[in-house]
């Protein structure tokens, strides 16, 4: 989907820059603030391997979604500027938010996580189904580490590194308001603490270990933020018990806890 042409809550226009390599990707992350930011990740396309597999999947698609157009772009951050609560997870769906353009929008994993969001009182709605469809996150913003669908949802090292100013700038421009992070499996909780790091908060040393319900503070100049683990609400976690609604509920509700 070209930027400007009409797809809902697009952040991009014909005229935002783009980034094609990793110099170009801290260049543009580096002086962005939150809405040219998420503008120029929306276009990112610094990554041929994610850039060709995105787009591959959006022109195939799967056949449940054969007669709807795909996003097929990276996928910004989405939520509220000033979140006290900001979920970090890995990477968009090649059907989800590859398809829909919002992150965790339009897959199993999103089912699961926007029904409980409400629950805990940070979504105005349980579902999210594309774009524009009026869900609302409330004192919380959703980020991916990697901003692209990677093939197998396995993003190479180099790839994540590339990617890597997008999320610091971003965490590094919600910090102030932040209050809390969670963090979807053992890739979002690296992710946040590299990222925190970047954004001159002390991290613990030796690194913390992620597990679910794990915590950790990091301080930084606007006061502590506490990281807390979280299984991801993959199919495989799900659909085997190893995270439960429960599970996912208590661990939202840790977080408006101390969010407030």
């Amino acid at each position: 989907m070209p930027p400007g042409t009409g797809w809902p809550d697009d952040p991009a226009t014909a005229d935002t820059p783009v980034a094609h390599d990793r110099d170009d990707v801290r260049r543009l992350a580096g002086d962005a603030c939150l809405d040219d930011l998420d503008a120029r990740v929306s276009v990112c396309r610094a990554c041929p391997r994610l850039v060709q597999w995105r787009e591959d999947v959006a022109v195939e698609k799967r056949a449940a979604f054969a007669g709807e157009p795909y996003w097929g772009r990276p996928i910004a951050g989405w939520g509220d500027p000033e979140a006290r609560v900001l979920i970090v997870g890995l990477a968009p769906a090649a059907h989800g938010g590859n398809r829909t353009g919002r992150i965790f929008t339009g897959d199993r994993s999103g089912d699961w996580l926007f029904a409980a969001l409400h629950r805990a009182g940070l979504a105005a709605r349980e579902t999210s189904v594309h774009a524009g469809d009026g869900q609302r996150l409330l004192g919380a913003r959703m980020v991916a580490a990697v901003r692209c669908a990677p093939p197998l949802n396995k993003p190479t090292t180099e790839e994540r590194d590339t990617c890597a100013p997008w999320v610091n700038r971003e965490v590094g421009l919600l910090a102030p308001h932040a209050r809390v992070v969670v963090a979807l499996g053992s890739f979002g909780w690296d992710a946040a603490l590299r990222a925190f790091r970047g954004a001159r908060f002390a991290v613990p040393t030796p690194k913390p270990r992620f597990g679910h319900g794990a915590e950790a503070t990091l301080v930084g100049p606007a006061g502590p933020v506490v990281l807390l683990g979280c299984y991801h609400p993959s199919q495989q976690n799900t659909f085997t018990g190893k995270l439960t609604e429960q599970m996912l509920d208590d661990v939202l509700g840790r977080a408006r806890a101390l969010a407030r």
